[in-house]
């Protein structure tokens, strides 16, 4: 093994820069009194909860950001707004590195291979933590429902997915696996009562009517905020970003690019009799973490962990050897996509180009075109990959 494998390999080297970089970013903030209005505005969520005063709009930081998350986040954020916000903001931005290490490390591959993933992975978490965003977790929960619906936790995936969905919609996409499942009478029984008990949860500490009025205004929040992502916000880092940015075509509707997509995404059910394989399996999960950022105009830079975690589990996921062409995209990716928010990346192309032409999301794009080429096209051995660790 030569010298570079055995350092992208090398546990405490990689999980020192994983949870390093991220902690390094919010101690910072923290120490220069300087808390993201993100946190504040995630807190807000549930001190308006228990005060029962709508949490929509209420508080907007130097960003124009306000609360868009629905009830049951309040709950998950309860333990962390009650301590000071120091203590809080810190945590907060662990867990969710947490979260998104423990379902990387689930995942069914060979055990040097999660390990290049969160090294993959590590820079972008840290954009993500320095703005100390809730995506990590979102990204965690859509490939923790992969995982339990492959490991016959039907109970549980539909946990994940339904708890995902209502705190942002993006965990939807986890009903993307509902082929995978085994046993889908009680995957479908188990969403219905998920939906009910988290439903009703944050009632727990509010009130029946408060929990209905916040939905239905969480709602109209949802429709306001995308047609402010589609004006010349940070937002809209998207396949339709790219065209309305680059063309300069700003009437172009959404479900124009979202719904070819949508049909390209649905190629991978074409090939039933590779259901079971778990290489196709994980182009599904890679396809999925990609296409639910670059198809939606919510996207922002720090929600690019997600799509990250996609391509480097494509990457990892690929036939060996790599051809140059693939390992093109994915330096492509990690200096366009992961690097161009830094001050690694040249500041000059950053502001001129990256961020008004949308251009974070073009290496993302092209890669899920070529997850959606090997989709079709790709043969897959039917015996057990060696890149695979089979549970």
């Amino acid at each position: 093994m030569s010298k570079l494998a055995k350092l992208v390999t090398n546990k405490p080297f990689v999980f020192t820069l994983y949870f390093g970089l991220s902690l390094f970013a919010v101690v910072k903030s923290v120490a220069l009194n300087h808390i993201h209005d993100n946190y504040l505005i995630y807190k807000s969520g549930y001190i308006n909860t228990i005060h029962q005063h709508t949490p929509f709009g209420q508080l907007r930081g130097p960003a124009h950001d306000v609360y868009h998350y629905g009830p049951v986040f309040a709950l998950l954020m309860a333990p962390f707004a009650l301590l000071p916000d120091g203590v809080g903001v810190i945590l907060w931005v662990m867990f969710n590195a947490w979260v998104l290490y423990i379902a990387i490390k689930r995942l069914p591959l060979k055990e040097n291979y999660y390990v290049i993933i969160l090294l993959m992975c590590a820079h972008e978490l840290m954009t993500s933590s320095s703005n100390v965003e809730i995506n990590p977790l979102i990204g965690a929960l859509i490939i923790l429902s992969f995982i339990f619906i492959r490991d016959k936790k039907d109970f549980w995936a539909a946990f994940v997915i339904v708890l995902g969905t209502f705190i942002k919609l993006y965990g939807i996409v986890g009903l993307a696996f509902f082929f995978l499942s085994q046993n889908k009478p009680k995957f479908i029984l188990s969403l219905l009562f998920w939906s009910v008990i988290l439903f009703l949860l944050p009632m727990l500490i509010s009130s029946p009517s408060y929990i209905i009025k916040t939905y239905h205004d969480w709602y109209g929040d949802l429709l306001a905020k995308n047609m402010y992502n589609i004006g010349p916000s940070l937002q809209d880092i998207s396949a339709m970003g790219l065209i309305r940015n680059i063309f300069n075509y700003r009437q172009l509707s959404n479900l124009t690019v979202l719904i070819p997509g949508m049909l390209l995404f649905a190629l991978w059910y074409l090939r039933v009799k590779l259901y079971n394989n778990i290489q196709y399996q994980l182009l599904l999960l890679a396809s999925t973490l990609i296409f639910v950022i670059i198809f939606s105009s919510s996207s922002e830079s720090p929600t690019y962990i997600i799509a990250f975690a996609g391509v480097a589990i494509w990457f990892m996921n690929l036939d060996r050897p790599f051809t140059g062409f693939e390992i093109g995209l994915l330096v492509f990716a990690l200096i366009v996509t992961s690097l161009s928010p830094s001050d690694l990346f040249p500041k000059y192309v950053r502001v001129h180009y990256i961020i008004p032409y949308k251009l974070k999301a073009l290496p993302c794009v092209l890669i899920w075109l070529k997850v959606i080429y090997e989709t079709v096209m790709r043969k897959f051995e039917a015996k057990q990959s060696t890149i695979v660790q089979a549970r």
